[in-house]
């Protein structure tokens, strides 16, 4: 008996009784996972090396610099070839990267300059995995229990995001050859799983290899204003709301916690977040949605100016959970929107771009609490992006009526 599109709406397990869907969550949560170890053993084995602060920053730079750099082709690739392929090729590159790595430190070569060339591979590997992987899920399960899936999914990287760095911690302690070792098996799986997914149905139109072809995602986001929309409030609340970057700060200077409460701090939007996404698999948003999302980003900013003027270290951690539950239902709806409101062909060229937004505002966002931090104080700091940030969901919905007045969640395709 085949269920009703209520029933499998309503069903919180409803995305993972496509079986196309369960090994692809599988091969994104491992791969979530392993890229948190690596991200933790690197970190901590570079400044081992070095006691650089500077090549920390580094790290992070050349592994984003890729999806910059190639945005316009990523998202190409992930339209014109098969999605999966694309995937599971990504993936491949990511275990040869975290097998590179785990090479150098036994044969004693790990210093910054071969191990800054092997992440400028796991960047190229991200960069064109991120395109793929967002819009591949589309092509796995049904319209009416995509928004299931999308809540699904982003539990899968917030688990791996929460529990991965502490992970990374502990098998670092036991050895970096440990951390590698056991990404490296993580990162197999993954791949193992993505090309065990039987191929999907993948909608691709005749076009030619042109510049007008590469810039299609540009050209797309700014003439569909729904999706212009939800990709730039995205840029502008993470740029301005952003206070992750200054939790160190709270915990030392302001809230006197310790190393043990910089790590309840640095959880708890995630804990919040994973709630909030198994809370939103058997209550799905049914009207209202364009509403719904600005008045969670507007909540966002307040329960981050909140956050800021807090002095108590419990109620700051509850805070930062609120704030990653709100965070939770905006990127629920936004990125919903995203995937449905944009047609197949050229659904990859609109997530690379997505992708390299998502990446900036994250960077920018640290960039400009720490700056603003220094020249204006830690706490003025958050509270102004906090402001900002409720300033943003206002205008956005005053200038974005077609996404202020979204119902459902269904999309057009």
């Amino acid at each position: 008996m085949i269920p009703s599109e209520t029933s499998a709406a309503t069903d919180r397990y409803a995305a993972f009784r496509n079986s196309s869907f369960a090994r692809y969550w599988l091969a994104r949560f491992f791969g979530s996972f392993a890229i948190q170890i690596i991200s933790v053993a690197v970190g901590w084995q570079i400044y081992d090396l070095t006691r650089d602060p500077f090549h920390l920053g580094i790290v992070g730079l050349v592994q984003f610099a890729p999806a910059l750099l190639l945005v316009l082709i990523t998202g190409a690739a992930s339209d014109r070839f098969g999605r999966r392929l694309i995937m599971g090729l990504s993936l491949g590159l990511e275990v040869i990267c975290s097998f590179l790595l785990l090479l150098l430190t036994i044969t004693g070569e790990f210093s910054p300059i071969p191990v800054f060339a092997v992440l400028v591979g796991f960047g190229i590997g991200r960069a064109f995995l991120g395109p793929a992987s967002a819009s591949l899920v589309v092509n796995l399960v049904p319209t009416e229990i995509f928004a299931n899936a999308v809540s699904w999914n982003s539990s899968a990287w917030q688990i791996a995001t929460i529990v991965g760095p502490v992970a990374g911690g502990l098998l670092y302690g036991i050895s970096p050859i440990a951390a590698y070792g056991v990404a490296a098996a993580m990162l197999t799986i993954a791949m193992i799983s993505t090309f065990s997914i039987p191929k999907p149905a993948q909608h691709n139109l005749a076009e030619d290899r042109s510049m007008k072809t590469l810039l299609a995602g540009f050209h797309y986001i700014w003439k569909e204003k729904v999706v212009l929309g939800a990709i730039s409030l995205d840029l502008f609340a993470v740029l301005l709301g952003g206070a992750v970057a200054l939790l160190p700060v709270y915990a030392r200077d302001i809230l006197h916690l310790g190393p043990w409460g910089l790590g309840m701090l640095r959880a708890a939007p995630g804990i919040g977040a994973i709630l909030t996404a198994v809370w939103l698999t058997g209550h799905p948003i049914r009207d209202h949605a364009g509403l719904t999302m600005f008045a969670f980003v507007a909540l966002f900013g307040v329960l981050t100016i909140m956050f800021g003027v807090s002095n108590i270290g419990w109620l700051s951690i509850v805070l930062l959970a609120l704030m990653g539950a709100a965070d939770m239902i905006s990127v629920y709806i936004r990125e919903t929107l995203l995937q449905l409101w944009t047609p197949d062909h050229v659904r990859g060229r609109v997530n690379a771009v997505n992708m390299v937004f998502v990446g900036a505002s994250n960077e920018l966002g640290e960039f400009r609490a720490g700056i603003m931090a220094s020249l204006i104080g830690t706490i003025p700091a958050v509270v102004f992006g906090g402001v900002g940030t409720v300033a943003v969901a206002g205008l956005w919905a005053y200038w974005f009526p077609q996404l202020r007045k979204a119902r459902n969640l269904q999309g057009r395709t």
